[in-house]
């Protein structure tokens, strides 16, 4: 089901205190506040929970990329505040029903589990994931990808739209700018995740306002 995308602040800093300072900044102009894989392995848990204090409204996701321990990493997660956690789209498929189990028992703090799309993973998976209840999953270019000078191309906009037709919506990061956007347009986008891109910007501010722009142009009616 197609849904106007929202606007997600990735915090991949090795220090708290950086990415907080960068959350005051950007926290009221964008939807949802990540506590990335890199600021979780060096903050540890204690990353989501201050974020969900900075941030008491907004979605707060916890980038754990979770492989294995689903029942207790997850239960870690939406007692610390996350609303989303993710989950490496290689773990068992009863990893992935765990953490979707764990994930329901949170009903009250919209819990969902995202499935991190890295490395190898196959349509045949994405289908036993819709079947078992998962909704959302994350398309992206990894960062080592766009050091390598790696674009978005027809291939990966083909699978983006497969897995949107399969029932899944589709958070997109990997070097995202808002001249971008309009390559998803046909695509069930939950988010755009940028990181980088607004936290080293000059005019953060700005940025921010231009990605809400491209997606209100494009996704206005929706």
């Amino acid at each position: 089901m197609m849904s106007k995308p929202l606007l997600q602040l990735a915090l991949d800093h090795t220090d708290l205190t950086l990415a907080q300072r960068d959350v005051t900044i950007l926290k009221d102009h964008v939807d949802i506040v990540e506590a990335g894989t890199i600021l979780c392995l060096a903050e540890g848990i204690h990353a989501v929970r201050e974020l969900r204090q900075q941030c008491p409204t907004k979605i707060v996701v916890a980038d754990w990329k979770v492989a294995d321990a689903a029942e207790i990493l997850a239960h870690q997660a939406f007692k610390s505040g996350a609303n989303w956690m993710t989950v490496i789209c290689a773990a068992p498929l009863a990893t992935i029903q765990t953490a979707h189990r764990v994930a329901q028992e949170y009903q009250h703090h919209h819990a969902e589990i995202q499935i991190e799309l890295f490395g190898h993973w196959s349509f045949d998976d994405a289908r036993a994931w819709v079947k078992s209840g998962i909704g959302q999953a994350i398309y992206h270019r990894g960062r080592d990808a766009q050091a390598s000078g790696q674009q978005w191309g027809k291939e990966d906009l083909d699978k983006m739209k497969k897995l949107s037709d399969l029932g899944l919506q589709l958070s997109i990061t990997g070097g995202i700018t808002p001249d971008d956007l309009h390559l998803f347009k046909d695509i069930s986008v939950k988010a755009f995740i940028a990181g980088r891109a607004l936290s080293n910007a000059k005019n953060p501010h700005d940025v921010a306002n231009a990605f809400h722009h491209h997606i209100q142009t494009i996704w206005g009616n929706v």
